[in-house]
């Protein structure tokens, strides 16, 4: 087909639509990759190949049945998805009837709420957050009737930190009869005091996102899940793919979620943060340093007037983080993400090679 066909084919609102510029689209090279919030290393487990002529099961039930364990609810109160982004998408699709009903998001937050969103041709209302990065209450309010499904990310992704418990439930009975609040948990390993799963059977409302990409080191595997309410599981098994979950990928995830796969987890998130408080210390004493935000993740947000500049430099170096400035209330911000040992002194080596180039330039001028 030509380009002018396929101009005139598609819809009118994906033809401008500019795609989420995920870390492995927007950057490339480089040979220290702290951009995309990964867990360092490479996580290795042995998966059968046996029979993969036949369809697997709708939704694995050695998977579903290990993470309902884990996070500690029932079988039907679990989806397993291709990603939380996955996830992500069969809620729209399943409770947004296209091009008239909203969604919410609490900006600067996950870009792919709003891809999706406009993927099902569903419109998305902005309510910032404070300057606080906290929920702006009063505003969500004004919002009450007005949408189908409220996102909230906590921890948040990029900021880092985690949003008020009391806030969050406020907002969930707030669209008690009117919207779902779905709290994204992609994070929740590092800090699993806040998650608000336990929270599924006292609020029909409310819908948690999971992911395998974080703390369990399985990015690449692509496996996500949805908690919530029988109800709203069903109606979203009515549209997700009918083999969503590949069977190696069922076999690996189910591996990680038994005893012996929580261990090492509990074990990498433990390092990751002992390494997340050495980039912080390191990034504290810089002196073109502005602001760090705290962080409850595996990655750090930082502000500084030389965001470009150092950004750049890093990038030559082949270290790859992540230029959060064209968030809103996030200019000249960048975040690192907390890779293994070996990557994380990469980072500080390239930062200190940074300042050394600028205070040569300083002192020829």
């Amino acid at each position: 087909m030509s380009e002018s066909l396929i101009n005139k084919l598609v819809r009118s609102d994906v033809l401008d639509m500019i795609a989420y510029q995920s870390a492995r689209r927007g950057q490339t090279g480089g040979n220290c990759w702290l951009n995309a919030n990964e867990a360092g290393g490479n996580n290795q487990l042995d998966v059968s190949l046996d029979n993969l002529n036949r369809y697997p099961d709708f939704q694995p039930s050695e998977l579903v049945n290990n993470y309902a364990k884990y996070a500690k609810l029932t079988t039907e109160q679990v989806l397993a998805t291709r990603g939380a982004d996955e996830g992500i998408e069969v809620l729209i699709r399943t409770f947004c009837t296209s091009a008239q009903d909203n969604i919410v998001i609490c900006p600067p937050t996950y870009g792919m709420y709003a891809i999706s969103a406009k993927g099902h041709n569903s419109q998305t209302s902005l309510v910032p957050l404070t300057s606080d990065l906290q929920l702006d209450i009063p505003a969500l309010t004004k919002q009450v009737g007005n949408c189908k499904v409220v996102f909230i990310c906590s921890p948040n992704n990029p900021t880092g930190d985690v949003l008020k418990r009391e806030d969050i439930i406020s907002v969930i009975e707030l669209f008690k009869d009117s919207a779902l609040v779905v709290v994204d948990e992609a994070y929740i390993e590092f800090c699993p005091q806040f998650s608000f799963a336990e929270l599924i059977n006292s609020y029909p409302n409310l819908v948690v996102l999971r992911t395998l990409s974080k703390a369990f080191a399985l990015a690449g595997l692509r496996c996500g899940f949805t908690l919530a309410s029988k109800e709203i599981i069903t109606m979203m098994s009515k549209i997700i793919a009918p083999y969503p979950i590949s069977q190696p990928v069922a076999a690996i995830a189910s591996a990680a979620l038994t005893s012996e796969g929580l261990a090492v987890m509990t074990d990498r998130v433990k390092t990751t943060i002992a390494l997340r408080s050495q980039v912080e210390q390191f990034l504290d004493k810089q002196t073109w340093l502005n602001k760090r935000f705290k962080s409850s993740t595996n990655y750090v947000l930082f502000n500084t007037e030389l965001a470009p500049q150092l950004f750049s430099f890093l990038t030559e170096q082949g270290v790859l983080i992540r230029n959060q400035s064209s968030q809103l209330s996030l200019e000249n911000c960048l975040r690192v993400s907390i890779g293994n040992e070996q990557e994380i002194q990469q980072f500080i080596d390239a930062v200190q090679a940074f300042n050394q180039s600028i205070n040569q330039s300083t002192s020829n001028n």
